[in-house]
């Protein structure tokens, strides 16, 4: 196949809409739509909403980014391969006729809390061997639910598909099939890839239930034929697997080698890296996604990040607060954990944890010094606590998320982290699903992200200011301890 001209699409099904981009094999976006969500159903701890919106806002989707790609000049037949990328745990029972039984159960849905302690009990020799427990999120947590719960849906469910899923069986005429990415929290054995047997013999769900897994970036199948006639795509237009839409924002985040990381702080602070040997922590911080060339991709997410600003300073200029941060000696002597509610899942886990300050702040101007500071020595411990249990050494740090807008924000962290932070041009996940589309072009994933993704700033750290900031972490630290936190 050429790839001169060759574009390639990514669809991401996130929580408020759905993205569409096409961009050539070097990254350069050509065309883009998008649309939002309506049937969001939050009551609880649950969380739902209407696949068959997903679907119907896909196919707006595609042609408002088809008329993009045309007044740009291009073709809907230059476009090669396409992927998609969803929400990581989000599950809809299929029943025999195709169509969703339930509305669809959310990833940010909890109610399968007692299912997901029975299973960490009884799959306690496969937690150990991979590495992680099932929280009441993971899709397979809400599998067991609905057969405890809804056992006549249960019954009548064919299959069990994640949000990525659902779309390609769409885009396809009926193609059951996961990734490797999405069927992580469905239990999926990713040593030995396949479904392990604690789910059959403990759990007693029916195997054939759930979807055969392949990896991201291998090929899935071929457009349905009358999809293709209705978005006029060439015949041949290949699906490629996907991924949860963390692990595509990932992809698009440059980092692409054992010793990189990836920091997203937005709402809270989300890390993952690249290492060469799959990471276990008994306690429940970090799992590991897999990735295609064999890597493992060990992260976690804090409570905190972002939202200390939303909740602190709320309706308020950031960026005039960012702009007077200069008028601060910096660092602060005022150290705090910016928890806006109770309870911390990395750097350390702990339900009883919350918001602490070492003593009265002396104006708010420090006092929001110190928040963009608290997030910075989360970020260095949660880098820690990866190398100590076992991860590649991190060398460079790729940055995304609204608090990397901040300069100020990412030149603390960069001081904090004592590296560099790299920032790049288009970080959301559906330019990772491009990526993840395109590595079926370049031969592999990791060049594909090398070839693609853009580089728009680089924070170095300043020497003078980093070394005091070595000496402020310890302190945080020490304060962490003094609560127990760390030990």
């Amino acid at each position: 196949m050429s790839k001169d001209n060759a574009l390639v699409m990514g669809i991401d099904c996130g929580t408020q809409g759905i993205r569409c981009l096409v961009s050539d094999l070097e990254g350069n976006i050509v065309a883009d739509g998008q649309e939002n969500i309506l049937s969001s159903n939050k009551f609880g701890d649950r969380f739902e909403q209407d696949p068959n919106e997903w679907w119907d806002k896909t196919q707006i989707c595609i042609q408002k980014t088809l008329r993009d790609l045309k007044n740009n000049r291009y073709s809907s037949y230059d476009i090669h391969c396409f992927s998609i990328d969803s929400t990581s745990g989000t599950i809809i029972p299929i029943g025999e006729n195709g169509q969703p039984l339930l509305p669809a159960i959310m990833y940010n849905d909890s109610r399968a809390k007692e299912e997901s302690l029975y299973i960490n009990r009884v799959a306690k020799d496969f937690t150990q061997k991979i590495g992680y427990q099932f929280d009441p999120s993971f899709a397979l947590c809400k599998v067991v639910w609905l057969k405890n719960h809804l056992p006549e849906i249960y019954d009548k469910t064919k299959i069990f598909l994640h949000a990525g899923d659902f779309l390609l069986m769409k885009l396809t005429g009926g193609l059951f099939q996961s990734d490797i990415s999405n069927s992580l929290k469905m239990g999926f054995d990713l040593l030995e890839m396949k479904w392990p047997n604690f789910i059959r013999d403990q759990l007693e769900i029916d195997i054939q239930k759930l979807p055969p897994v392949v990896k991201t970036g291998e090929e899935s199948g071929i457009i349905k034929a009358s999809i293709a006639k209705q978005f006029q795509f060439k015949p041949s237009l290949k699906i490629i697997a996907g991924a949860t839409d963390g692990t595509a924002s990932f992809f698009a985040s440059g980092a692409r080698i054992p010793g990189d990381i990836s920091s997203t702080v937005g709402t809270t602070l989300v890390i993952r890296g690249i290492s060469e040997k799959l990471i276990k922590d008994i306690k429940g911080r970090i799992y590991c996604h897999l990735h295609p060339a064999g890597y493992w991709l060990p992260g976690g997410a804090s409570n905190t990040g972002g939202e200390c600003l939303q909740k602190f300073f709320t309706n308020e200029n950031l960026k005039e607060w960012d702009s007077r941060v200069v008028e601060m000696s910096i660092p602060t002597s005022l150290i705090l954990y910016p928890l806006t509610r109770k309870g911390e899942r990395l750097p350390f886990a702990s339900p009883e944890a919350e918001f602490f300050q070492s003593r009265k702040e002396s104006s708010r101007l420090e006092f929001y010094t110190a928040c963009l500071e608290g997030v910075g020595y989360i970020e260095k411990y949660s880098y820690y606590i990866l190398e100590k249990l076992g991860s590649s050494p991190i060398q460079r740090v790729f940055s995304s998320g609204s608090g990397s807008n901040s300069p100020i924000w990412c030149q603390i962290r960069s001081n904090i982290l004592s590296k560099p932070i790299f920032l790049p041009k288009t970080t959301e996940s559906a330019m990772g699903a491009c990526i993840i589309a395109a590595s079926y072009l370049h031969g592999s994933l990791s060049l594909a992200s090398q070839k693609m993704v853009k580089i728009n700033e680089v924070y170095e750290p300043q020497k003078t200011i980093s070394l005091k900031y070595q000496e402020k972490y310890h302190e945080f630290l020490n304060e962490c301890q003094k609560r127990g936190y760390v030990h």
